[in-house]
C-alpha cells in the first residue's frame, strides 16, 4: 500500500472544504492544532455539561450549569451605559434574574416576553441575595425543549471559536467518518469490549453521562490503543529496518580502556560496568546496535559512552559524539581529551565555530582516519563529514533526537552503531513510549565520592538569608548559582527576574565576581559567561534554566532556585545536579513565595525528601503530564493526540506486544489484518514507518 488509501481522501482533505469553514475559522481551528477534518475527529470532548431540566433553584450550586422553565415577571432595562438588562424570572417559587449586557431592547422582549413561558440553561451565578444567569446559553419556547442537548460535549477552544462552533463542525467530520477495516485481533476487542473504529468516533463525540468522557470509557480506550498500536508499530519498523541495514562487528581488544581505567581516581560502578557490558556485547555482534543509555543525574553516563568509542578505536575504526549544545560538547571535549592523550589516541571537536582552513584541517584528518574520536553538535552529521571508517554514534540527546530523526540516521545507509544518551531520568511509560525501537541499558548508581546536596525549602521572606550563604561561600573560595525562572521582570507575575538578580548580587559579592547568562544572548557570548565561571573568574553565575544540563564546575558547591514552585519537578532535580559534582558539601536552597498551592507544596516536598531521579521523574509526569514535562512540542518526543503514554501504560504495553506479534507473524502486513493496521498508519500520520516493509 503505497499511497494514503481512497477510504481516508475525506478526512485529510483540506478544512476549507467542510460547510461554513472559511480562511478565518481554518486559521483559529490551527490554534487547538486542527489542520485537517481527522483533527476534529481526534479532538475528544475534555468534559460535558449536564443540560437536565431541573424544576427548583433549591439545590442547585453556583457555577454550575441550570436548565430551568422559567415565567418571564419583569423587564428592569439597563440606565445608562454599561448598565445591564435584566429580566426577572419565576423558577417555581424560587426567584431569579436572566442578565444581557448592551443587547437590543425590543430582541430582550421578544426572546422573553412579559408573561411567557420559556426553557432556559446557562451558567447560575450568585450576585448579591439573588441568582443570576448572564448571558444564557439557550432561551426556546416550551414546545421547543429538544432543542437543548441533554449532555454537552465540551471542547479545547481557542480565540475565535465556540462550544457550539466545535459541536457543528465535528458532527459534520463525524458524517463522513467511513467504515473502515478491523485492524484490532477480535479476541482483544472481545476482552476490552470494544467497538469499531467508525462507531468508537461518534459515541466519544457523543457523551451520555461524565462515564462517557473518562479516559478508560471503552470508545476512547479503543481510539487511544488505535494510536499506541500506530506508534508502537513505527518503532518496531524502524528497528526493523536499522537491524535490516546491518552492522558490522566491532570487537576490542580492551588495552586502551584498561590504560584509560587505570589512571581514574575511581572505580567504575557496577551498574557502568552492566551498561558497558552490554553496550560491547551489541557491538561485537553482527546486526546494527541500537540502544538507548540512560541514568540519573550524575550517574557517569559520559565516561560508559568513551568506554564504547575505545572499544571502536581498538576494532581499528572511528567514533564520534554529537552533542545538543557547543558548550556541552566543549565540556566533553575539556573531560575526554586527557584520558584520550593517556590512550595515545587523537581526539578532536568540530562545531560551526570552525572556519576556513581550520575546519578543512579536521575534515581531512577524520577522512583519512587520524582523528579517532570525534566530538561536536550537530555539524558532525552534515554532508561534508565523512569518516574513513565509523564504527559508532553518540547522540546526547536530551530528548530532542526523536524516532524521525533515528530513522533519518538509519536512512543515510551508515553500518555504525547508535548509542543515545538520556539527559534525564525517563519514566518506564515514556520508555516504552519513545524508545520501543531500541535496547535500554539504565545507570541506577552513582559514583563513588559523589556529594548528596542538602536541599532547604526557604521563604521569600528569608531572601537576605540565602544572599548571605551565597556570599559566604564565595569567600571560602568556592562558586555558585542564582537560577531566576524569567530573564526580565514580567507585568503579569511578581517574579524577580535574572537581570534584576544580577545587579543585585554584583552589589554585594562585587561587579567582576558575577556573570549573567539566559537563552536571549548571543549563543558565543553565553559561551563566553560559562567559560569564565567554568575557569573560576565569575564566582556566581546568574542565570534562568539554560544551565539545567551541561554545566560541570566541581568547585561550585552552592545552587539559589528562586521561586522554586514555578519550576517542575524534574527542572528541580536537574538544577541541584549542577552541584555537589566535588569533594566538598553542597547544598541548594529553594525560595518559594507564599501562598503555595497543593501542587507547588507536592513538588517541594517531593523535591526535598528524595534525590532519586525516577521517583521524581514519575512524580513529575503524573502531575504534569507529558507535555509540560519535556515540552513536547521542541523535542522529539511524540505528541500523542489521544492517549497520554502515562495514563494508558498497560494499554501501551498491551499494544507494544500485539505490534511485535503482529509483524513477526506477518513482517510484510499481507494479510487482511496486515492490510488493514497500514490504513491504520496511514490514519494516524505514521505511514514513513512503512518503508521499512519493502525496504531491501
Amino acid at each position: 500500500m503505497l499511497g494514503r488509501p481512497e477510504v481516508l481522501f475525506p478526512l485529510f482533505a483540506d478544512l476549507t472544504d467542510l460547510e461554513g469553514v472559511g480562511a478565518r475559522t481554518a486559521s483559529n481551528l490551527e490554534g487547538i492544532d486542527v489542520r485537517i477534518p481527522r483533527d476534529l475527529l481526534f479532538s475528544l470532548p475534555r468534559s460535558i455539561v449536564d443540560r437536565t431540566p431541573v424544576s427548583s433553584l433549591r439545590n442547585a450550586e453556583p457555577s454550575t450549569v441550570v436548565t430551568v422553565e422559567v415565567r418571564v415577571e419583569r423587564h428592569v432595562p439597563g440606565q445608562g451605559k454599561g448598565r445591564p438588562h435584566k429580566v426577572e424570572v419565576a423558577v417555581g417559587r424560587d426567584r431569579l434574574d436572566i442578565v444581557f449586557f448592551s443587547p437590543r431592547r425590543n430582541w430582550v422582549e421578544q426572546v422573553l416576553p412579559l408573561a411567557g413561558r420559556r426553557i432556559v440553561s446557562g451558567k447560575l451565578e450568585s450576585f448579591g441575595n439573588n441568582m443570576q444567569i448572564v448571558h444564557p446559553d439557550y432561551v426556546v419556547e416550551t414546545g421547543d425543549a429538544e432543542k437543548i442537548p441533554k449532555i454537552e460535549p465540551v471542547y479545547p477552544l481557542a480565540s475565535g471559536l465556540s462550544q457550539k462552533l466545535m459541536v457543528r463542525l465535528v458532527q459534520s467530520v463525524c458524517a463522513r467518518a467511513p467504515e473502515l477495516p478491523e485492524w484490532i485481533a477480535p479476541e482483544r476487542l472481545r476482552k476490552h469490549g470494544w467497538p469499531d473504529w467508525r462507531s468508537a468516533v461518534i459515541r466519544s463525540h457523543a457523551p451520555r453521562s461524565a462515564v462517557d468522557v473518562a479516559p478508560d470509557a471503552p470508545s476512547r480506550a479503543r481510539l487511544a490503543y488505535d494510536e499506541l498500536l500506530a506508534h508502537q508499530l513505527s518503532l518496531a519498523l524502524v528497528r526493523t529496518r536499522m537491524r535490516r541495514i546491518g552492522g558490522r562487528s566491532t570487537v576490542g581488544d580492551g588495552t586502551l580502556a584498561q590504560s584509560v581505567n587505570s589512571g581514574l581516581p575511581f572505580s567504575p560502578t557496577s551498574a557502568q560496568r552492566r551498561a558497558i557490558s552490554e553496550i560491547l556485547s551489541d557491538m561485537g555482534a553482527s546486526t546494527r546496535m541500537n540502544r538507548l543509555l540512560q541514568g540519573d543525574v550524575g550517574s557517569g553516563k559520559t565516561h560508559v559512552a568513551f568506554m564504547a568509542l575505545l572499544n571502536a578505536v581498538e576494532a581499528g575504526g572511528q567514533g564520534v559524539m554529537m552533542a545538543p549544545t557547543e558548550l556541552l560538547a566543549r565540556q566533553h571535549y575539556a573531560k575526554l581529551k586527557p584520558l584520550a592523550d593517556t590512550a595515545g589516541i587523537q581526539l578532536e571537536i568540530l562545531t560551526g565555530r570552525d572556519r576556513g582552513t581550520e575546519r578543512s584541517r579536521k575534515l581531512s584528518e577524520i577522512a583519512s582516519g587520524d582523528i579517532q574520536v570525534l566530538l561536536g553538535t550537530h555539524a558532525v552529521f552534515q554532508g561534508d563529514v565523512n569518516f574513513r571508517d565509523l564504527r559508532l554514534a553518540v547522540v546526547d540527546e536530551q530528548h530532542r533526537f526523536g524516532v524521525r530523526q533515528r530513522m533519518e540516521l538509519a536512512e543515510k545507509g551508515s553500518s555504525a552503531d547508535i548509542l543515545v544518551m538520556a539527559a534525564t531520568p525517563i519514566p518506564r511509560s515514556l520508555a516504552l513510549a519513545n524508545y520501543g525501537d531500541m535496547d535500554v541499558s539504565v545507570l541506577d548508581e552513582v559514583p563513588e565520592g559523589r556529594q548528596p546536596v542538602k536541599t532547604a525549602l526557604i521563604s521569600s521572606r528569608r531572601l537576605a538569608e540565602a544572599i548571605d550563604r551565597l556570599w559566604r561561600a564565595v569567600e571560602r573560595g568556592r562558586q555558585g548559582y542564582w537560577v531566576c525562572p524569567l530573564v526580565e521582570e514580567s507585568e503579569s507575575q511578581s517574579m524577580t527576574a535574572a537581570k534584576e538578580r544580577f545587579e543585585a548580587l554584583k552589589a554585594v559579592i562585587g561587579a567582576e565576581k558575577v556573570g549573567l547568562v539566559h537563552g536571549q544572548m548571543p549563543g558565543a557570548e553565553r559561551d563566553n559567561v560559562f567559560e569564565e565561571f567554568i575557569r573560576g573568574r565569575v564566582r556566581v553565575l546568574v542565570a534562568t534554566t539554560v544551565i539545567e544540563v551541561g554545566v560541570d564546575v566541581p568547585n561550585a558547591t552552592i545552587m539559589v532556585i528562586e521561586h522554586a514552585e514555578n519550576f517542575g519537578l524534574a527542572q528541580l532535580h536537574q538544577l541541584r545536579g549542577r552541584v555537589g559534582r566535588g569533594q566538598e558539601a553542597a547544598s541548594c536552597l529553594m525560595i518559594h513565595g507564599e501562598p503555595l498551592n497543593e501542587d507547588a507544596r507536592q513538588r517541594l516536598r517531593t523535591i526535598r525528601t528524595t534525590d532519586d531521579g525516577f521517583r521524581i521523574a514519575e512524580t513529575d509526569l503524573r502531575m504534569r503530564g507529558t507535555g509540560e514535562l519535556l515540552g513536547v512540542r521542541q523535542s522529539g518526543l511524540p505528541r500523542f493526540l489521544l492517549a497520554e503514554a502515562w495514563r494508558f501504560e498497560e494499554l501501551l504495553m498491551t499494544a507494544r506486544e500485539d505490534a511485535q506479534a503482529l509483524l513477526r507473524d506477518d513482517p510484510g502486513l499481507d494479510s487482511s489484518r496486515g492490510e488493514a493496521t497500514q490504513v491504520l498508519m496511514h490514519l494516524m500520520g505514521a505511514e514513513r514507518s512503512l518503508r521499512a516493509i519493502s525496504a531491501d
